[in-house]
């Protein structure tokens, strides 16, 4: 199991900045990608940026050039620092650790995907 604790959500003016903090814990073996996803009410979960443990980078379109993935791997924590903030931002944000199909201490691991708990990030106009 793969423990997710999230941190840094709030409200914000637009225009202002949060970040957002995402810490690993448990059996972290073969998690190779790590991300954010956010869902806004009615609307699907949509990725809004990940980062792979060598540092590629996927992010949307709709927050290219405003948010920006980092990640520690030394803590296994990936951070979301978000600028020039929108009210369309507003939603739960939820961070994700993908493990790909692992074979550690001789059992194999299939693919998965852990979540965690969601923090709210709300932009007032």
């Amino acid at each position: 199991q793969v423990h997710l604790v999230e941190s840094g959500g709030g409200l914000v003016q637009a225009g202002g900045s949060l970040r957002l903090s995402c810490a690993a814990s448990g059996n972290i073996f073969g998690i190779n990608t790590m991300g954010w996803y956010r869902q806004a009410p009615g609307k699907q979960r949509e990725l809004v940026a990940s980062i792979t443990n060598v540092g590629m980078t996927n992010v949307a379109d709709s927050v290219q050039g405003r948010f920006t993935i980092s990640r520690d791997n030394a803590k296994n924590t990936v951070i979301l620092q978000m600028h020039s903030l929108k009210p369309e931002d507003t939603a739960v944000y939820y961070c994700n650790a993908h493990r790909a199909p692992t074979y550690y201490s001789s059992t194999y691991y299939p693919e998965y995907d852990y979540w965690g708990q969601g923090t709210q990030v709300t932009v007032s106009s």
